[in-house]
């Protein structure tokens, strides 16, 4: 049960969407999770700011997932999401801020796990 919530300083095309859902899709399995019931958000010109600053190219990305995975995996996790981001948006490492959040309760179609 994991969801990507990405929020993204650039517009992005459809295509564009679709290739970083399809990669999000295959990088879960890092977190032992399975496509299957992945939801994925896309939040494009979106206005992002570090260190005071307004970013041109930044993203923000949150992993919720049912369950935790290792400090491990989410450091492998990370660098697949800079990588996608980076290859699909041109948004460089440093502009890429990732949080995980494990979930002991997940609710679906009327009840929870």
């Amino acid at each position: 049960m994991p969801f990507i919530d990405s929020k993204i300083s650039v517009k992005a095309t459809e295509q564009q969407k679709e290739n970083i859902k399809k990669a999000l899709g295959e990088a879960v399995s890092i977190l032992h999770k399975s496509e299957n019931f992945l939801m994925v958000g896309i939040n494009d010109g979106y206005d992002l700011y570090m260190a005071g600053e307004k970013l041109d190219k930044g993203a923000y990305v949150e992993v919720s997932l049912f369950g935790n995975a290792s400090s491990a995996d989410y450091s492998k996790m990370t660098g697949a999401i800079c990588d996608i981001m980076g290859k699909e948006l041109d948004i460089p490492g440093n502009k890429v801020y990732v949080t995980y959040h494990g979930i002991s309760d997940w609710g679906w179609n009327g009840s929870n796990f």
